[in-house]
C-alpha cells in the first residue's frame, strides 16, 4: 500500500498564531515586556516552544537553558487550553488528502507536537479521521529526524515504508526522510523560513493541489 506521511505544524496547519499566544502568556507571566509577533516570527513558532522561549528569552536578554525548561511545561498548558483559536488548515490540504485516499493511497501524521495535543487540535479541527495514523514526539522514545516515528506512522497506517513519503517543511523533514530512505516533499507556502532549495528535498510543491500528481510520480 502506497503511504504519504505529512508533517502537521507548517505543513497541514498553520499553528503559529496560538503557538506564539502560548509562548506570550509564558513572557507575560515572567513579568518580562518580549512578546513574539506572529507577522515575523511565525517560523520560529513552528520549530516549537523551547524554540519561542529561547528566542523571547534572549530578546529580553534573559536567556538561561533552566528557565527555558522550567517554563516549557506552563507553555504546552497555556497551548493546550487555546489550541485552535487561529488555527487553520493550509488551502486544499483536506482535498489533496482526499484525492490521495481515492487513488489508493493511505495517509497518516509524524509531528514533533506531543501527541496529547495534536489528537486534540486534529479532532477540534474535525479532520482526525482522515488520517490512518498519528505518531507524535512522546509516542516514542524518539522523535523526528529520528526514523522510527516515521516507520511507526506508516505501519500504523497501513502501509510499507519502502513505498512512502513524508511531506513536512523544514529540515528536520528532510532529515527524517533521508534517515529513513524514502522520498521527501517540502512545502514553499508555509512560514518555516528556510530555503527549501537548499534542502535538497526531491519535491517542492507551493499549492496542495501540486501534491497528488507529485505522489504518485515519487510513489509508481
Amino acid at each position: 500500500m502506497r503511504t504519504v506521511i505529512f508533517d502537521l505544524d507548517g505543513t497541514l496547519a498553520d499553528t503559529s498564531g496560538d503557538l506564539i499566544a502560548a509562548a506570550n502568556h509564558c513572557f507575560e507571566r515572567m513579568g518580562f515586556d518580549t512578546r513574539l509577533d506572529p507577522a515575523t516570527d511565525a517560523g520560529t513558532a513552528l520549530r516549537g516552544g523551547k524554540a519561542m522561549l529561547t528566542l523571547g528569552l534572549e530578546r529580553a536578554g534573559q536567556y538561561s537553558a533552566d528557565l527555558v525548561e522550567t517554563w516549557y511545561p506552563e507553555l504546552l498548558s497555556a497551548y493546550g487550553d487555546a489550541l485552535d483559536v487561529h488555527t487553520v488548515m493550509y488551502p486544499g490540504a483536506m482535498e489533496a488528502v482526499e484525492t490521495l485516499k481515492s487513488n489508493g493511497m493511505v495517509v497518516g501524521i509524524c509531528t514533533n507536537k506531543p501527541e496529547g495535543l495534536a489528537e486534540t487540535l486534529m479532532s477540534r479541527l474535525g479532520v482526525r479521521a482522515a488520517f490512518g495514523s498519528l505518531v507524535g514526539a512522546d509516542t516514542l522514545p524518539t522523535r523526528k529526524p529520528d526514523a522510527a516515528p516515521y516507520v511507526a506512522a506508516v505501519e500504523r497506517a497501513g502501509g510499507v515504508v519502502a513505498r512512502s513519503c513524508l511531506i513536512g517543511d523544514t529540515k528536520t523533514d528532510r532529515d527524517t526522510a533521508r534517515a529513513v530512505g524514502v522520498a521527501c516533499v517540502l512545502v514553499g507556502f508555509g512560514p518555516s523560513g528556510e530555503d527549501m532549495a537548499a534542502l535538497e528535498p526531491d519535491a517542492i510543491i507551493q499549492h496542495f493541489d501540486e501534491l497528488p500528481g507529485v505522489a504518485n510520480r515519487l510513489l509508481r
